[in-house]
Formats: structure tokens, C-alpha cells, sequence
């Protein structure tokens, strides 16, 4: 997700229909973003943006917002929804436009001179924030009118979006006493200014972890081809002779299942576990203590416990309570489950003479030759029939024509900021353009870790605007001529991500603040979920899983080996998952005095007293180089993804209730949850759709966790 989206108020639009003229800009028109793009839907101009056009146009686009707010709020009308929320809404199109491309490639394409910018901007982008949502002639106009909100006669759309600025303003501290905002002011500084170096720390850690091998004998179990590759990559960073394998974000590393060199195994897992946390100049544990400390007591001084607490009071889980609930409830049978799977592993070890105990940087490797002894396959059976044109193509399209009967064409006009991203244009079911939708699928030194969506424009019709999409991906790039062949977890990943493009895709709302993917946090993975059960579909399953080189469909004998081992290994995917959360938790619910000097023992406790501290199986992330919780958008909202699932899971079951992959299921989730954005209470939506709160038995069916 991109982080303009966080941001409520760094909202798209001309000011127009106010009582007070727009402010005259003072950016050069040859700035790309001086005005809105002219290409179809705003799409940015990549190839007219550079470097230096960014710093000018953020400070011109928040001097014109401060401008526009300042008028608002000084306003000698009475306030009005038109003359102050919906004015509110229609300000900032400048610095929308710039911040959007900004976050994105910062996330996709980053340099060192965004690097220094984003270090810069980050306190200024959050001072600009507070000085708005702290104006207390603003809020006072905002708590008038939310007040005499009953006799305002908005339709619900409105009046929802009224109750949600008066929310956020007093979330923001609007309450406060000057002397508190000004110490609210600086704690939000610090806090952008700590998680962006964290972020930035993470990528260049990730980047100078990489594994580096003397022989090919050391990557034994690899690709001949993904052997040369490493070759290349050696190469390429002035170390001829020698193989390097990057690390990606996650602590498992893809090779760890294919290579047969024990030792090797153990230097690239030790390399993954070790980031952020082994001193050197990107070491991110005096960080981590430090935001911690500084969202603990911001908490404090907006009134709560602690920044979990905080942050969860507008979730749909509401509070820290409910969210040690669910984790709780999952932790014991997944471990138990874990466990199991680790005793087969060792029995394959055993087996084959191996005279030593199974560990973590073993899981991967034995769990896909227990896979073969159980269901007589493993995961390289499947790569050859997953080609990721055809699974582009063949599967997340032809899943999404089949449901909503959107159709796509690919262009290659519109310019793009990596030769390997993809432009295509969306239609609707009448044949009208819907959105522009770009794919960026592979992993570069300069892009984060992990897969998301983000919005370059947003759908509103307040402001006429459409959406501009993007998937963002990290499969690893193959040598030039050979096919891109996915593992089944990217083939999911792209199922999933493409099911957040959707929801922005498929926004229909009038107000910006409500756009595409602007939910609560634990609620936005749930549509992307639903979309990854369209990867396994049989008719969809049918349509793109063929061998690259022959075009033969997956056997039905390999397909079935496929279903029946879907819950193989999920005692493992639930624990480390739940290791990640707790830690999030363990850290975000904890008070400013509380905070330890020992980010790794603290790790180590909390995991301990949560019953998840099973050596095997280490945390998805570990704390110091989680980026979800320290630089992105998830602290206290990991849990999201399970929380959401639970919605997911019930879902599913609806779908196939009513006949599965057909358009009129596909017309109903859009017309009544991908459409919708934010626009109501996102639990109150979810039951409209359902006829009834989610129920739980699904999801512990779905992860194996029955009967424990």
C-alpha cells in the first residue's frame, strides 16, 4: 500500500466552488507536476520526472494546501459540509499528485537522491499534517457541524464522511492543549523521521547480506541457470569469481528448498536472521528502541495505554484485548501442528542417514521431500506450468473477466519508470475504460522487499477522477531468454495482490477520503484474500496451468496431488505468521516506561510467554527488519491479515455455496463490498453482504487447525 494513502488529508483535487480563489502557484510549469498529467487518466508522466522536479514541487504543494486549509478555516461564513468537509476535500491536488508518485517509486524505483529526499520530507510531510488536523479554528468548524450532524440532512455517504473527519481530527490530537500539540508535533516528527530511516536501513542491509559462495559446489541443488545467474550477480557487484545470492525481506529465503549443502543452508538462513541486528552502519535496534518509546508516548499524550491501544480504537478489531484473542486462540494448535510436521521431517532425515537434529534452515529443504513421500510431488513439479504471462493472462485475468466481466488490452505507449513494468488498459462490463492497470514484477536492488498495490490516482466522483493501479512484485528476474517460471506461493501472491487492484479498480464513491483501498487496516487484506481462491479454481487452474515449453495442461494426477496437500505445511505458514504478530503486539502494546534495552531479548521473552518460541520455526520477520510494523503502515495491524482472513474464509464459502466463479456472485461482491470503499462502517458492510457476522470454523478448517 502506499503511504499517500495513510495520509487523509494529501487528497487529490483542484480547489473549486469555494468563496476564495485558488492560490496562484509558484511552480514553474515546466515541472511535471505543475498541472494534472495529460495522458488518459492522469497518468504520470515517468519520463518527464526527475530527480529534481520533486523537493520544489512538495514545497509548493503543501504552501498551496496550507493556503487552502488556512482559508477554510478562517472563513467568516458559517461553516457549512460544502464550505469546510467537502472544501477540505477538494484541497491539496498538487501535493497528492507529487506525494503519490514520490511514495511509489521511493518503494519501486528508489535512488540515492530520492533516499536523501524522503529522509528530508518526512518531517515536513508530518509537521504539514499537523498543521492541519491540530487548527483548532479548522475542528471547531468540524465539531459545529458534527454537532447539528442530524439536522444536516447528507445522505450516508456524507454523513459518513463527516463522522470520519471529526474521528480523525480527534485522533490527531485536536483536543489538546497548545502545550501538548506542540509536544505532539515533535513526536510526529520523529517518528516519520526514525521510520524512514528504518525502511532505508532495511534495503541497504538486505542488499550487503547477500550470500556470497566461492564455488558452484557450495549452491549445489540450484539451477544451472540460476547458478550462472549468481555468477552474474557477483559480477555485477566487482567480486568476479564469486556467486551471490540477494536476500529477500521475509527470514526464509526461496534457495533454502533446493540446496543440498547443509553448510550453505545454514550461512544464507544465519545472513536472513542476522539483519539489522549485528552492528554496522545499518543497524536498526537502537531505532527500533527509539520508535517504540516515541509512538508509546504520543499514545500517552493523545490518552491510551499505549500505541497499540491507540491504533486498534479504529480498527475493526477495536482493542488490544480482542486482537491477544485471536492470536491466542491460533498459537497452541499451530505450534502442535508444527511440531508434527517437524517430527516428519526429522523421519526423513533419519531415513536418509542424516546424523544430526533438524533446524530451521533445514525446514524448507526436507518439508518439500516429506511433500514428495506423502503426496509423491514437490513444488519444482509445478514451476514449468507456471509461466508468469500465462498466469498474468491465462489465470488473474481470465479469473476477473469470468467474475466481473472486465476485459484488459495491453499497451505500450504510456511511458513507465523500469522497462519490465507492464501497462494495460481495463474495461468494463459496457465496453468503457474502468482503470489503467500497471504489473511490476520483479525484484530490483532498488525496490523494497515484498508485494503491494498502490494507487497513482484514485476514483472519486467529486472530482472526476479514475483509477491508475499498480501490483508490485519481487520474483526473482531469470536470465535474458528464459522463461520467468513462479512458484505456487507467487502465483498466489499475484493472485492476491491483484485482488487489492481490484478493489481500487473497482471504487465507485464520491469523496476521495474514501477511495479503492481506504478502509481500516485489518479489513483491507480481506478482499485481496478472497481473490487468491480463484489460483486453485479448477476452471481457472485449467486456463494457465500449462507447461511453458509444450503447452500441456498440468496433469490432472499432479493437480490432484496439488488439492490434496493444501494444508501441507500449514503448521509452519500459521506460526511464523503469528510469531511476526505477537512480536508486533508485544511491542506496540507496552508503555513509554516500559520499553527494554535489549531488542533482541525482548524478542526472545515475547515469543517465549506467547507459546510460538519454537526454534524450528523463526518469526516471518523478525523485529529489525520488519518493515510492515517500523516504516510501513501495519505497527499494531499485522494481525490483520488472520483478522481478515476469518472474513476471507467465510466468503469463500459463500462463493461456493452459490456456484463459485460465476458473474453474479462476482456482481454482488463488487456491488456491495469492491465498490464501496470506505464508505460505511466496514463490519456493518461486511454482514450487508453476508446476512451475518464471519464465523471462525472455516478459517481453522482452512489452516488445519480443527480438532486440536
Amino acid at each position: 500500500m502506499n503511504r499517500s494513502h495513510i495520509l487523509a488529508l494529501a487528497v487529490t483535487a483542484a480547489v473549486a466552488n469555494l468563496a476564495y480563489a485558488a492560490p496562484a502557484s509558484l511552480l514553474p510549469a515546466s515541472n511535471p507536476f505543475a498541472k494534472p498529467s495529460t495522458l488518459p487518466f492522469e497518468y504520470p508522466a515517468f519520463d518527464k520526472i526527475k530527480n529534481e522536479d520533486f523537493k520544489p514541487a512538495f514545497e509548493e504543494g503543501m504552501r498551496q494546501q496550507s493556503l487552502e486549509i488556512e482559508a477554510i478555516a478562517n472563513s467568516k461564513a458559517a461553516p457549512t459540509f460544502e464550505n469546510t468537509i467537502v472544501a477540505m476535500e477538494r484541497s491539496g491536488q498538487l501535493l497528492n499528485r507529487v506525494s503519490t508518485v514520490f511514495s511509489s517509486l521511493v518503494g519501486a524505483n528508489t535512488n540515492p537522491a530520492l533516499d536523501a529526499l524522503d529522509k528530508e520530507l518526512a518531517p515536513k510531510q508530518a509537521a504539514h499534517s499537523d498543521k492541519i488536523r491540530l487548527n483548532e479554528k479548522l475542528y471547531k468548524r468540524i465539531q459545529t457541524l458534527y454537532d447539528k450532524r442530524a439536522k444536516l440532512h447528507l445522505d450516508a455517504e456524507s454523513a459518513y464522511l463527516l463522522q470520519r473527519y471529526h474521528t480523525d481530527f480527534v485522533r490527531a490530537g485536536a483536543k489538546l492543549s497548545a502545550a501538548d500539540k506542540e509536544k505532539l508535533k515533535a513526536y510526529n516528527g520523529k517518528i516519520a523521521a526514525l521510520q524512514t530511516q528504518f525502511s532505508q536501513n532495511v534495503l541497504k542491509e538486505a542488499n550487503a547480506s547477500a550470500l556470497v559462495v566461492d564455488s558452484r559446489a557450495e549452491l549445489a541443488g540450484m539451477s544451472d541457470k540460476a547458478i550462472d545467474a549468481a555468477a552474474v550477480e557477483g559480477k555485477k557487484r566487482g567480486m568476479d569469481g564469486k556467486f551471490v545470492i540477494p536476500v529477500v525481506n521475509t527470514t526464509q529465503q526461496a534457495p533454502l528448498s533446493v540446496l543440498t549443502n547443509r553448510a550453505t543452508r545454514e550461512k544464507l538462513l544465519a545472513l536472513s536472521l542476522a539483519r539489522g541486528s549485528h552492528g554496522g552502519e545499518f543497524d536498526n535496534r537502537n531505532l527500533v528502541l527509539e520508535l517504540v518509546k516515541a509512538r508509546a508516548e504520543r499514545a500517552a499524550l493523545l490518552g491510551y495505554p499505549s500505541h497499540a491501544a491507540y491504533m486498534l480504537e479504529d480498527q475493526t478489531a477495536k482493542t488490544t484485548g480482542a486482537v491477544n484473542g485471536l492470536l491466542a486462540e491460533f498459537a497452541k494448535p499451530a505450534v502442535n501442528n508444527a511440531r508434527k510436521e517437524a517430527a516428519e521431517i526429522q523421519k526423513v532425515i533419519d531415513a536418509e542417514g542424516g546424523k544430526f537434529q533438524a533446524a530451521a534452515y533445514d525446514w524448507n529443504y526436507y518439508s518439500d521431500k516429506v511433500r514428495q513421500a506423502k503426496y509423491a510431488f514437490d513444488e519444482n513439479q509445478l514451476k514449468p506450468y507456471f509461466e508468469y504471462n500465462r498466469v498474468l493472462l491465462d489465470g488473474v485475468f481470465f479469473a476477473a473477466t469470468k467474475e466481473y466481466g472486465i476485459t484488459f488490452k495491453e499497451r505500450k505507449d504510456l511511458p513507465v519508470y523500469d522497462p519490465d513494468v507492464r501497462v494495460f488498459d481495463v474495461f468494463d462490463t459496457d465496453g468503457k475504460q474502468l482503470a489503467i492497470f500497471l504489473h511490476d514484477p520483479y525484484a530490483r536492488a532498488n525496490k523494497r522487499g515484498g508485494a503491494w498495490m498502490n494507487a497513482y490516482v484514485g476514483q472519486n466522483t467529486l472530482l472526476g477522477t479514475h483509477p491508475v493501479i499498480a501490483n508490485h512484485l519481487n520474483i526473482p528476474k531469470p536470465a535474458t531468454g528464459e522463461p520467468t517460471l513462479l512458484t505456487y506461493d507467487e502465483v498466489r501472491t499475484m493472485f492476491h495482490e491483484f485482488g487489492h487492484a481490484l478493489h481500487g479498480m473497482f471504487s465507485n464513491v464520491k469523496y476521495p477520503r474514501f477511495s479503492g483501498t481506504r478502509v481500516p487496516r485489518d479489513y483491507v487484506e480481506f478482499p485481496s484474500q478472497v481473490n487468491e481462491m480463484w489460483m486453485a479454481w479448477p476452471e481457472v487452474l485449467a486456463n494457465y496451468a500449462k507447461h511453458y515449453q509444450t503447452g500441456a495442461p498440468m496433469p490432472s494426477a499432479l493437480l490432484d496431488k496439488v488439492q490434496a496437500s493444501s494444508k501441507f505445511n500449514e503448521g509452519y505458514r500459521t506460526t511464523e505468521y503469528l510469531a511476526a504478530s505477537i512480536l508486533d503486539q508485544s511491542w506496540h502494546q507496552l508503555g513509554a516506561a516500559q520499553v527494554p534495552g535489549d531488542v533482541l531479548g525482548f524478542e526472545a521473552k515475547a515469543l517465549h510467554d506467547a507459546g510460538v518460541d519454537f526454534p524450528l520455526v523463526p518469526p516471518r520477520y523478525r523485529t529489525t527488519y520488519f518493515s510492515h510494523v517500523f516504516s510501513g503502515g501495519y505497527s499494531a495491524g499485522y494481525y490483520g491479515y488472520l483478522w481478515a482472513e476469518k472474513l476471507d474464509a467465510d466468503t469463500v464459502e459463500w462463493f461456493k455455496e452459490n456456484g463459485g466463479l460465476l458473474r453474479k456472485n462476482g456482481d454482488r461482491f463488487r456491488q456491495m463490498l469492491l465498490s464501496r470503499g470506505g464508505t460505511m462502517d466496514a463490519m456493518d458492510m461486511y454482514r450487508n453482504f453476508r446476512g451475518r457476522d464471519a464465523r471462525i470454523q472455516p478459517l481453522l478448517e482452512r489452516r488445519g487447525l480443527t480438532g486440536e
